[in-house]
């Protein structure tokens, strides 16, 4: 699988130990930053890491930063993505299996490397379930094609 990786400096040290594990299972890694642990703006990296998985670049993204939800809330900016932060298995899982997640965050100053790399595997090995989840991912796209259009979502429940 291609996957984006990207992190702010708080979890560049992480990000090394996601990318060993990531190339020791196979997977075509791509690394759009920060290279070292000079103070960068997350945003930028967040952006960077999704817009690839938008363009068809990479198939899934993993960023990093304190505590993932920077990041989660810069990539979810970008039209097409849904990112979750994702710090124990069960909404791992669910990131994926419910919400069709690409991007995955994790805040390195929350969990530490060995269950990062759990979660890792667990994100990797779950795909989208879709069933009663269909409709519920189609509104979010929805949402956010009324939101770019400026337009007012119409909600019918």
């Amino acid at each position: 699988m291609k996957i984006a990786i990207g992190c702010d400096e708080a979890g560049f040290q992480l990000k090394q130990i996601i990318i060993i594990q990531l190339k020791n299972l196979g997977h075509d890694v791509e690394d759009y930053g920060c290279y070292n642990e000079n103070p960068v703006l997350y945003p930028d990296i967040g952006y960077t890491v999704a817009n690839a998985l938008v363009k068809g670049y990479q198939e899934r993204g993993i960023l990093i930063c304190g505590t993932g939800i920077g990041m989660c809330i810069t990539a979810n900016k970008v039209p097409g993505i849904r990112a979750a932060v994702c710090h124990d298995s069960y909404s791992t899982i669910r990131a994926r299996g419910s919400n069709d997640a690409q991007v995955m965050c994790m805040g390195a100053r929350v969990i530490g490397s060995e269950l990062a790399k759990q979660l890792v595997g667990i994100w990797l090995e779950n795909n989208f379930n879709g069933g009663k989840s269909i409709e519920k991912v189609q509104k979010i796209s929805d949402i956010e094609v009324c939101a770019m259009k400026g337009e007012t979502y119409e909600q019918n429940y």
